[in-house]
């Protein structure tokens, strides 16, 4: 006589769950990868993401049904749900420290070492060219305000060396943060020594682009490096600008102390 054997079915619930965490990741990863290869402008970007995050919500939603359906009725699908739990809320990671420091920190889009006198970007046609032709607006007190009550650690900082040095350092610098250099006006000896530096920088996943402006000006014994991040979307930057910032005021103390 044959066994009979009886198999408890699945949870359609977490099966869904697992198939649409996959199907938000790789939405995301879609969207990441147009951005960095700027195949796609950041707003069409920022909407298939917010796709994305939207089913990983749904996903994540599913996931805490399947575990209530599994629960009462003692379906299968443990498997499913976790991984598909645990897939959806790696995506929603991010934008939700995101979403946190966007309440911690200042709605703002740029920070200065210098905030009353910023440093100005160049006006060379490479400049402009990396820019598009636009020219970041200059900060309003209450921008520079909000940074200061945030920011109060950022400031100029002074090297003992010439404007020449500085100069040579503040690019070095900048070159091992992996920033690209756009233009550059080295230090002018028959005038009062000032220098700029003008480069780029482009964020961790989707490579939105800041532009940065490095401004070295002699003194009678030392000589003050400035300078500027400014993100090119968006009104709220999430501290990106003052972390570059704070990284690139460190390389230079740190290269200063070694010489």
């Amino acid at each position: 006589m044959r066994r009979l054997i009886l198999v408890e079915p699945v949870a359609r619930s977490a099966v869904w769950s697992r198939r649409l965490s996959i199907f938000a990741i790789a939405i995301a990863a879609v969207a990441i990868t147009l951005s960095r290869m700027r195949a796609a402008d950041p707003a069409a970007v920022l909407t298939v993401f917010g796709a994305a995050l939207v089913l990983a919500a749904f996903a994540a939603l599913l996931a805490a049904a399947a575990a209530s359906i599994i629960w009462r009725d003692g379906l299968r699908g443990v498997q499913q749900a976790a991984s598909g739990f645990a897939l959806a809320a790696a995506l929603l990671a991010y934008p939700a420290y995101l979403a946190a420091l966007a309440f911690a920190l200042p709605p703002i889009n740029e920070v200065s070492t210098d905030p009353k006198a910023p440093p100005a970007f160049l006006l060379s046609a490479k400049a402009r060219a990396a820019r598009a032709g636009g020219e970041p607006a200059p900060s309003s007190e209450d921008t520079r305000a909000a940074q200061r009550a945030a920011y109060p650690d950022i400031a100029t900082v002074t090297v003992e060396m010439d404007s020449t040095q500085a100069y040579q350092l503040a690019l070095s610098v900048a070159n091992d943060l992996g920033w690209r250099i756009v233009d550059s006006e080295p230090p002018n000896l028959n005038g009062d020594g000032a220098a700029l530096i003008e480069a780029t920088a482009r964020s961790l996943f989707f490579g939105f682009v800041s532009d940065i402006a490095i401004r070295i000006r002699p003194g009678a014994t030392e000589t003050a490096i400035d300078v500027r991040s400014v993100s090119r979307l968006g009104g709220h930057d999430f501290g990106s600008n003052a972390e570059r910032v704070r990284k690139f005021i460190g390389e230079v103390k740190e290269a200063t102390r070694e010489r």
